[in-house]
């Protein structure tokens, strides 16, 4: 999967992070969609590293599945930096 669909799916991946945790990510949804594109990128990087495959499809459940666990781990550590603990 090329690096222009990566950013696709982590606009989408930033959407599910910002639904999935809602007050952690601060920043509003700018943030979110641009910390979910980082995610999504993150997550293809270490899905090659893990299963060695640079051919993830868009529409594979596998590819979704690191995008969204790249994105939650940077808006985590993103949340970190920056001290954003509201619940809100």
């Amino acid at each position: 999967m090329g690096l222009l669909a990566w950013i696709v799916l982590g606009l989408i991946v930033g959407a599910i992070v910002k639904a999935i945790m809602p007050g952690r990510v601060g920043g509003g949804w700018v943030t979110s969609l641009i910390l979910g594109v980082v995610g999504a990128l993150v997550g293809g990087w270490i899905g090659s590293l893990l299963f060695n495959r640079g051919d993830l499809a868009f529409f594979d459940l596998g590819t979704w599945l690191l995008a969204i666990v790249g994105g939650l781990l940077v808006a985590g550590i993103y949340g970190a930096i920056t001290g954003r603990n509201r619940t809100t």
